[in-house]
């Protein structure tokens, strides 16, 4: 019986989250008990699959020392961060391409997601076991979806049938990923997710369908709806 693949998660968290109107990234911004990034970490530390988490913090980063302390007898590690997302998971996986097989799976999920779900986890990793391509989670776009101008003004409606939402994590092999990003850098892409760089490098990853309380951070009233999700979940 082969062996499962081993798998290992990057978080990049070296961003500043200026639409959150606060002084604090919104990593380190309180929510039920903890920060945000704490409940990130939980969750993909909750996944026994997972063997190693990557954070890509910034370099003047002051208040990660202090999160890191709790994660001391855990596998989780950090790395400089760069100016974008694409940056700081490449920092990640050029880390972990010293240890790591080119074959391993890399979860990459946003440090501002700290809502995602453990069986969400196992779905995604289950599904994509023996997938050449790798893929994401996702949701099927549910909303009439339009298309406006510069001004506002609806140019059409689009066909949302075959429209998903991406959310992460995101997972693909080790040396396909790490090509793909340093592929989409070199021409100038500055992709906002890994899919797209498996995209432009040819590939055509597989969306698998997660659930919407997996909610990014952007807002200041997404702390609100996360904490209700986290809350709703605790209770009996």
């Amino acid at each position: 019986m082969p062996a499962e693949p081993t798998v290992r998660a990057v978080v990049p968290a070296a961003g500043a989250g200026r639409r959150m109107a606060s002084d604090t990234p919104k990593q380190y911004l309180p929510l039920a008990g903890k920060t945000v990034i704490e409940h990130t970490l939980d969750a993909l530390l909750s996944c026994p699959r997972i063997e190693s988490i990557v954070v890509a913090v910034a370099p003047d980063d002051a208040d990660w020392p202090a999160i890191a302390s709790h994660y001391r007898k855990r596998p989780v590690e950090s790395v400089n961060g760069g100016d974008e997302r694409c940056h700081s998971v490449l920092n990640a996986l050029d880390s972990l391409a010293r240890t790591a097989q080119d074959g391993d799976w890399v979860l990459v999920h946003d440090a501002a997601r700290p809502c995602l779900r453990a069986g969400d986890i196992v779905t995604l990793i289950d599904t994509l076991a023996d997938d050449d391509t790798g893929g994401l989670l996702g949701v099927p776009v549910a909303d009439t979806m339009k298309q406006v101008d510069a001004h506002g003004r609806i140019e059409r409606t689009v066909v949302r049938e075959g429209l998903w939402h991406a959310l992460t994590p995101q997972m693909f092999r080790l040396a396909p990923l790490r090509a793909a990003l340093r592929r989409s850098l070199s021409t100038g892409r500055l992709v906002t997710d890994e899919a797209a760089a498996m995209e432009l490098a040819g590939h055509r990853p597989r969306m698998v369908q997660g659930h919407r309380d997996n909610i990014k951070i952007t807002l200041p009233a997404d702390l609100a709806l996360a904490a209700f999700y986290l809350q709703a979940r605790s209770m009996p």
